[in-house]
């Protein structure tokens, strides 16, 4: 059965009081790639009714960012959608969601001024303030978001505990492509040698975990290494980091468990992906 579109805040409002059992929610920009799908499959398997969100959001782009060209293909995904049996796909347009008197904005302080915080300082505003909109308009039970999206992930989960939301964030594993480029919308961006030299995301990360398990422990020192292997294939660093994955706080030596993150501009798109280093 094909999913019931809705577009309007009300209409969402309304059949959001019918619904029975345990609710999951997979928020997304559209543009929907298996690993989007992927939160929509463990959403199925945790929860009674899903609920898929597509929205742009323009309040998450800088203004020199791709918010004009983001790619976007609604038949499509509704299609994807209804062949995992979805039961309710939630379009708003942006009048719906930021009317021409909207003044409140939801921010979570410190750790949102690192990693991509610091190049991309009204980022996390946007995020966490359109999330905040979408579980007062939906309610889930369950949130089902990806790990690719780590800072995003731990900045959401402390926006929930501090404003005493009843919804919880279930992190999903990243997916990746068979030669471990992790997926992404903006991939689509990436000429063919674009494409294999973005390789190199991935390629440093397990280059990290290599150095590791041979006893390199130096924050420094394997982000150095890290550093040459991306700048040998002309890619661009925005910030290569070793931190604490609750707090997101640099530290200077790798223990089990820990993060590292990375973004990237490959031809000129920016990328991240990130590791836990076992």
């Amino acid at each position: 059965m094909k999913p019931k579109l809705i577009n309007s805040i009300e209409e969402m409002s309304v059949i959001r009081k019918q619904l029975k059992g345990k609710i999951g929610f997979v928020p997304t920009m559209g543009f929907l790639h298996e690993g989007h799908l992927s939160l929509v499959k463990e959403a199925k398997k945790k929860t009674d009714v899903v609920i898929v969100s597509i929205f742009v959001n323009p309040t998450q782009f800088s203004a020199n960012e791709d918010l004009s060209t983001y790619p976007r293909n609604i038949e499509r995904d509704i299609e994807l959608l209804t062949n995992l049996e979805v039961d309710y796909i939630f379009f708003p347009t942006n009048e719906q969601m930021y009317p021409d008197d909207f003044k409140t904005w939801v921010n979570v302080d410190k750790i949102t001024q690192v990693l991509c915080g610091k190049s991309r300082p009204t980022h996390f505003r946007g995020v966490t303030t359109i999330v905040a909109k979408l579980i007062n308009i939906i309610d889930p039970d369950l949130i089902f978001m990806g790990e690719k999206d780590f800072q995003q992930l731990v900045v959401l989960k402390q926006m929930i505990k501090d404003l005493n939301f009843r919804t919880d964030i279930v992190g999903c594993s990243i997916v990746r492509e068979k030669d471990g480029l992790a997926l992404s919308s903006r991939n689509k961006y990436l000429s063919s040698s674009g494409r294999k030299k973005a390789l190199c995301l991935n390629k440093s990360l397990l280059l990290a975990q290599k150095l590791y398990n041979e006893g390199l422990t130096s924050s420094n020192e394997i982000i150095s290494q890290m550093t040459n292997l991306i700048e040998n294939n002309e890619c661009i660093i925005d910030y290569i980091e070793v931190f604490d994955p609750k707090t997101l706080e640099h530290i200077p030596e790798l223990v089990g468990g820990c993060r590292i993150a990375l973004a990237v501009i490959v031809e000129n798109t920016r990328l991240i992906d990130n590791i836990k280093i076992v």
